[in-house]
């Protein structure tokens, strides 16, 4: 391999194909956690299937708590029969719709008990905040669709089926909600620390330019580019990240450790 070559050399350091990453458990409960809209399917009485778009909030275990309407069919549908499916994605995300992470959350929706149901409607309503303007009426009932099976794809032939007890122990990555941002300001300002991070940490030391086009609490993804050809590169953090707070710091740190072993 030529000092020319944008892949990985024999001294990659931290950007290496084992490096951690979110299991699909993880990312289904990060997508659950980032959305509030999604396509509920139920059962007719007449055994046929109907697909409504519906709002939600998820519980911490993860369940999505629904408040429905018994003037919409979806509605009467729960009522008659509770088996149910929720199918999500991100509409923000670039790319081919059936090359962006979906999940579909299928299970059984249950009224909570009296004791449970505060809990569920502070859940519903810190996701849809109008929603407690009609909390209280007849015709709407609270429902939490409780998560039996998971299906997460991850992009094109990448996908896998989630237990419900592996669902419900996995987090959501606390750096959603900067990730993107954190992406964008990456890009715009720091091109020559990514370029080094992706050099001296990831392994594509033939790098001529560098984007970051992925942070999570585990690592940054990072596309690489140089003698005519590219590469996507993994470098991962210390540790997980705990909070949204910690990213900067994480990646400044990643920055520094690139530089220095530039310099060495």
């Amino acid at each position: 391999m030529s000092g020319h070559d944008i892949g990985a050399s024999s001294n990659g350091g931290a950007g290496d194909d084992g490096a951690r990453r979110r299991s699909p458990a993880e990312e289904a409960r990060t997508l659950v956690s980032s959305m509030t809209v999604g396509y509920l399917a139920t059962v007719g009485e007449d055994g046929a299937p109907w697909c409504s778009l519906v709002v939600f909030g998820p519980t911490f275990a993860g369940n999505p708590v629904l408040l429905v309407s018994t003037m919409a069919e979806h509605g009467r549908n729960l009522v008659h029969d509770p088996r149910a499916s929720l199918a999500l994605n991100d509409p923000a995300a670039s790319g081919d719709p059936l090359d962006r992470p979906r999940i579909t959350l299928a299970g059984r929706v249950v009224q909570p008990a009296e004791e449970t149901r505060q809990e569920a409607l502070d859940a519903h309503v810190a996701a849809i905040p109008g929603a407690m303007l009609y909390a209280g009426w007849d015709d709407f009932t609270l429902w939490v669709l409780e998560v039996q099976r998971v299906r997460w794809v991850g992009g094109f032939a990448v996908m896998e089926t989630v237990s419900a007890e592996d669902y419900r122990a996995a987090e959501p990555d606390p750096t959603q909600p900067v990730a993107a941002k954190s992406v964008a300001h990456l890009n715009k300002d720091h091109r020559d620390a990514l370029l080094a991070i992706a050099r001296e940490l990831g392994g594509t030391r033939g790098a001529v330019a560098a984007v970051c086009t992925g942070i999570d609490r585990y690592g940054i993804d990072l596309s690489c580019t140089g003698a005519g050809q590219s590469a996507a590169a993994r470098v991962s953090f210390d540790e997980p990240l705990q909070k949204a707070a910690d990213v900067r710091p994480a990646t400044v740190a990643l920055a520094k450790r690139a530089r220095e072993l530039q310099g060495g």
